[in-house]
């Protein structure tokens, strides 16, 4: 492979991957490509010495990954609840389970 066809492979992978999300194919994953090359452009930003645009970017892609993943944090804190509540339940004397 010829030196800056990396890009190319990368810029084609990604076009299939937003087709194939369209297609219904792989969506959950396409819709978090989009977060991922914000915050990626912001990483690369602030390492080029653009650290404002590095920061907005990174701000911004951050915020619509959180918001992508949020369903993730929902399920933790119900199981860190349930977890909670038996160690609760279990530390006190006399308590049957």
């Amino acid at each position: 492979m010829r030196s800056g066809n990396g890009l190319a492979v990368l810029l084609i992978g990604f076009g299939a991957l937003l087709v194939l999300g369209k297609l219904g194919i792989f969506g959950f994953l396409a819709g978090l490509l989009i977060p991922i090359l914000v915050l990626a452009l912001g990483v690369m930003a602030w390492k080029n010495g653009s650290r404002m645009l590095g920061a907005v970017l990174g701000i911004i892609g951050a915020m619509m990954l959180l918001g992508k993943l949020s369903f993730l944090f929902v399920w933790v804190a119900a199981i860190a609840a349930i977890a909670l509540g038996v160690s609760m339940i279990r530390r006190r004397p006399g308590a049957r389970i």
